[in-house]
């Protein structure tokens, strides 16, 4: 079954080794250094130079826009997904869940966006993808409205310390995986 893994930046090493990742999407401030795990591919691994925050116009800080989004689907949807997809960002609690929303949906557009969002609760009670990701995904992948809603349909997560990786299947085994 393929899976997405969601880390913090601190983890990553560990889950790529730990879930055999061999692809990662890291969505990280511009300019931002950190090492990528020897077992991902290098020409596998996407680096957007994003920040964590919904609305542009804040100085130095870039917003998330069309480009990167764009930029998360085509890669999503070259993922070889015999392996899991590593999707980071610095706590693993906003803009990577968000990203993993969006490329879970690029490659298995058929999904239900409200169970999808369910599925991502279940996964991580800390999990509040960013807004402006979400909006700019629905969009872009023709939801209408709907990934957005389901997103604010789970509300904020929980207070996050930046430690709590999780895994989305793109699809649950069993309806009752996610309390239908």
């Amino acid at each position: 079954m393929a899976v997405i893994v969601v880390s913090p930046l601190a983890r990553i090493a560990e889950m790529a080794v730990r879930h055999g990742c061999r692809e990662m999407l890291s969505l990280v401030a511009k300019g931002q250094d950190f090492h990528r795990p020897a077992v991902i591919d290098q020409t596998k691994h996407l680096t957007i130079g994003v920040n964590d925050i919904s609305f542009a116009g804040t100085g130095d800080l870039v917003a998330p826009q069309e480009e990167h989004v764009e930029r998360i689907i085509d890669f999503a949807r070259n993922w070889d997904r015999g392996r899991p997809l590593l999707i980071h960002c610095w706590m693993g609690v906003s803009r990577s869940p968000a990203a993993a929303l969006i490329a879970a949906l690029a490659v298995e557009p058929d999904q239900d966006d409200e169970y999808l969002a369910r599925r991502l609760r279940l996964a991580s009670p800390f999990a509040t993808p960013n807004a402006r990701l979400v909006e700019i995904g629905d969009r872009a992948l023709s939801r209408n409205g709907r990934l957005a809603a389901a997103v604010r349909s789970i509300g904020r997560g929980a207070d996050a310390d930046g430690n709590a990786p999780f895994a989305l299947p793109l699809r649950p085994e069993k309806a009752s995986d996610v309390g239908r």
